[in-house]
């Protein structure tokens, strides 16, 4: 009796472990960040780059192996992937070859023939597991960020409040579905600011906003706030997307109503945005797909 998982410890792993040490080393990581970032000693780092560790030809031909291998090597060492996230799609790469017919599942019925009459499936992890979907919604806030660090004036476009980037889980109901940056993005004489890391339940207002888009039927996951101004909205519609302007007056208490309201009256709603009252600044807020689409947005206004 042989188990999949000494399949996958026994043939898996060290060519997989071997291919992203290589791809890491390739993108200028030294041996003790790749040895950090993958949980080993730099001894069996340093082997991985002498070919000292038996790899298997079949699983390093792999498309999705090799596909996985580039995504996680470009995400850890630019820092958009967290250790947690490399973990999660590692696993869900395991369970897509140990499905039945599939290159993990064949060794494991040849070393076990009687699996030969058996009728099931033996992946028991979910690709679409919470813990993946927030990692990966976490990931593109990152990328989201490091394009605002890097987008040349946008903290001209920072409202005196702050602004914020924020993306949320397909099935979000609460800011605890949203990721975004905790502190809020700030202007710093004029450098963009971004106090911490990405994290989930940080944002009130920007994740109040699109959860409100949402319920009323927005397709939006993600969101950014900049600052108002009429050259703004009209520099947005003339790009083809659409704006709706809502009532300010439940900024200030948390009512989203108006927000619903607003995208409720509107076929398709890109841009939401109002223009101010008493103790509220006038706002845009930008709806997308996605994180690093809501900065492509912004930066039309640059």
């Amino acid at each position: 009796m042989k188990f999949l998982e000494e399949v996958v410890v026994e043939e898996f792993l060290p060519t997989f472990r071997s291919l992203l040490a290589a791809d890491l080393r390739e993108r200028g990581l030294t041996q003790h960040e790749v040895a950090e970032l993958l949980g080993v000693s730099q001894s069996a780092v340093s082997k991985y780059a002498h070919g000292d560790v038996a790899t298997d030809d079949d699983i390093a031909a792999d498309e999705r192996v090799q596909d996985t291998v580039e995504r996680v090597g470009e995400g850890l060492a630019s820092g958009d992937v967290s250790q947690v996230q490399a973990l999660v799609e590692a696993e869900v790469l395991v369970r897509q070859l140990s499905a039945r017919g599939d290159l993990l599942a064949e060794r494991h019925e040849a070393a076990n023939p009687a699996l030969a009459d058996y009728d099931g499936d033996f992946r028991v992890h979910d690709a679409d597991s919470e813990v993946r979907m927030r990692e990966q919604v976490l990931s593109s806030v990152r990328r989201g960020v490091r394009m605002l660090e890097h987008t040349s004036g946008f903290a001209t476009l920072i409202p005196a409040v702050g602004a914020n980037l924020v993306e949320c889980t397909g099935d979000a109901e609460t800011v605890e579905d949203v990721a975004g940056v905790p502190g809020r993005v700030l202007d710093v004489m004029g450098r963009t600011e971004v106090p911490a890391e990405p994290d989930f339940g940080v944002s009130a207002y920007v994740a109040t906003v699109l959860l409100a888009a949402r319920s009323a039927g927005s397709d939006a996951r993600a969101a950014l706030n900049v600052s108002y101004s009429e050259d703004a909205v009209e520099t947005l519609e003339s790009a083809g997307y659409e704006a709706v302007e809502f009532d300010p007056e439940g900024e200030s208490s948390g009512d989203d109503s108006h927000v619903r309201d607003a995208v409720a009256d509107s076929e398709s709603v890109d841009v939401l945005y109002q223009t101010g009252g008493y103790g509220v600044e006038p706002i845009v807020y930008l709806l997308a797909d996605s994180a690093p689409d809501a900065v492509r947005m912004a930066r039309e206004l640059l």
